[in-house]
């Protein structure tokens, strides 16, 4: 939880699909700004391959695409804000947000985060890092996570949230480097990001099952709202 929060409960997730594909048609189409081939586009490759990986329509993907790139003929124009706060019992979170206005945006975390405290800019990042995440999985027999962090040029990695996964924490600017060079160490990458990891992680057994559930409950009705992109959580794994 303590890279990027997730649906954990069943009831969640099952509605997870339709926001992801949203949110990943966000990014493709800001990806897509800067050319509309993803072998020229580092960025947009990166989102392209996460977006098949989930099974995204090949016409939604193809869609968001020319969108970005000004094919259709219509605008695109998203604004990039981050929201710095606390959950309920002081746990950090950092939210994304690409948003087509700011205005609604900035009322909507106001509410979301009337059970926490939305903070200043600056009052929870210090105790972020802001890193390459590489969600990947063995794809040969025998992989070795810790030789392919060493031999793909990671700067870290550990069990992700899914069993069998590895996370691999790059420098911002290796996470292209990274995620093509996995693969040849027998890692097949599922998705490659940039963002925010938690310099000191809150242990949830330090909370109780009701607090750990307010938590939950709160990072859920950040991450429903539209203009959401991503949530980071200062809990550990």
């Amino acid at each position: 939880m303590g890279a990027q929060w997730k649906a954990k409960h069943k009831d969640l997730a099952a509605n997870a699909k339709g926001r992801l594909f949203g949110k990943l048609a966000k990014d493709i189409m800001i990806a897509a700004r800067h050319g509309a081939d993803p072998a020229a586009n580092a960025r947009l490759r990166l989102v392209v391959e996460q977006a098949r990986k989930v099974s995204m329509p090949k016409d939604t993907l193809d869609r968001a695409i020319k969108k970005g790139a000004g094919l259709t003929g219509e605008s695109v124009h998203f604004e990039h804000v981050i929201y710095e706060g606390f959950a309920p019992h002081r746990v950090p979170v950092m939210v994304e947000c690409l948003t087509d206005n700011v205005n609604r945006a900035a009322s909507d975390m106001r509410v979301l985060f009337r059970k926490g405290q939305l903070g200043t800019s600056g009052s929870v990042s210090w105790d972020f890092d802001h890193v390459g995440l590489i969600e990947a999985e063995p794809a040969a027999q025998g992989a070795d996570a810790e030789v392919a962090a060493i031999e793909a040029g990671a700067q870290d990695f550990e069990p992700g949230d899914e069993e069998g996964t590895t996370l691999f924490l790059t420098n911002p600017t290796d996470l292209d480097l990274v995620s093509r060079a996995l693969p040849a160490q027998g890692f097949s990458v599922l998705s490659a990001t940039l963002g925010y990891r938690p310099k000191n992680p809150i242990d949830p057994g330090s909370l109780s099952p009701e607090q750990l559930d307010e938590v939950e409950v709160f990072l859920a009705a950040l991450d429903a709202n539209e203009d959401v992109q991503n949530v980071f959580a200062g809990l550990g794994g």
